[in-house]
């Protein structure tokens, strides 16, 4: 729940539609709720903006789906990320209208489609290897209310295909930009543009890239002023910042 929410309940109490005793029904799962094996965060929505997003490995199915449900009854739209079939068919078992965002490798309920952003947030992909972390970051940004653009092969060894996209680069609030091999693209990109741009190494490369550790270091000895970076493959971390900044 809110600050939209709260207000919300509160002008209903206020107004006599709706009773003291159901709107401290509403606000009993405030500030978490405890289902034994997970402590459910009701109250970061109102605490951050943003509801909490489930991190999908290492839980079991039936884990997974019970929060996903928990968080469902709340009415705000729910993500579950880097999840697996199974826990996919547990989740969709106690939630029929979920879905699996297979390109994204995440399971969503959509609730709201609200707008929250200022702008657009451009997702830009050195080349279609890292698509799998870009779409997690288009996802997770058009969950959180932002308008997204996806560029897409776009990488340094063909310069020429991201000038191509000037105008968006351009016109962009806030751009991540996720690439491997070497990471050349977010300095490339930070070096074009005149807002913040978050870049994301991705596990793409031969031995030496490291698994992303190559494409890490590089971007955080990025010369462009204006490019700071999240984890390795951590699309999601970066569209959670992007929309973030994007609401400012």
């Amino acid at each position: 729940m809110g600050e939209k929410e709260l207000k919300t309940l509160f002008d209903a109490v206020k107004n006599g539609t709706i009773s003291t005793e159901d709107a401290v029904s509403q606000l009993r799962g405030l500030p978490f709720e405890d289902l034994g094996f997970a402590k459910v965060d009701h109250h970061r929505k109102l605490r951050v903006g943003i509801p909490e997003v489930i991190f999908g490995p290492g839980k079991d199915p039936e884990h997974i789906s019970e929060i996903f449900v928990t968080l469902a009854a709340k009415g705000n739209n729910v993500l579950a990320t880097r999840v697996t079939a199974e826990q996919f068919h547990s989740i969709q078992r106690k939630v029929p209208n979920a879905e699996f965002v297979e390109s994204a490798r995440a399971a969503v309920l959509r609730l709201k489609q609200e707008v929250q952003g200022k702008g657009t947030i451009a997702v830009i992909a050195a080349g279609t290897s890292d698509l799998p972390v870009a779409e997690e970051a288009v996802l997770t940004a058009e969950l959180m209310g932002n308008r997204v653009e996806r560029i897409y092969d776009v990488g340094v060894a063909g310069l020429h295909r991201l000038l191509a996209h000037r105008e968006s680069l351009s016109s962009a609030r806030v751009l991540i930009v996720c690439a491997g091999m070497e990471g050349a693209l977010p300095s490339v990109v930070g070096g074009l543009v005149g807002a913040p741009v978050i870049a994301v190494p991705t596990s793409v490369g031969y031995g030496a890239a490291f698994g992303g550790i190559a494409a890490l270091l590089g971007m955080v000895n990025s010369c462009a002023s204006n490019v700071t970076v999240v984890n390795i493959d951590n699309g999601f971390g970066a569209a959670y910042v992007a929309s973030m900044i994007n609401r400012l």
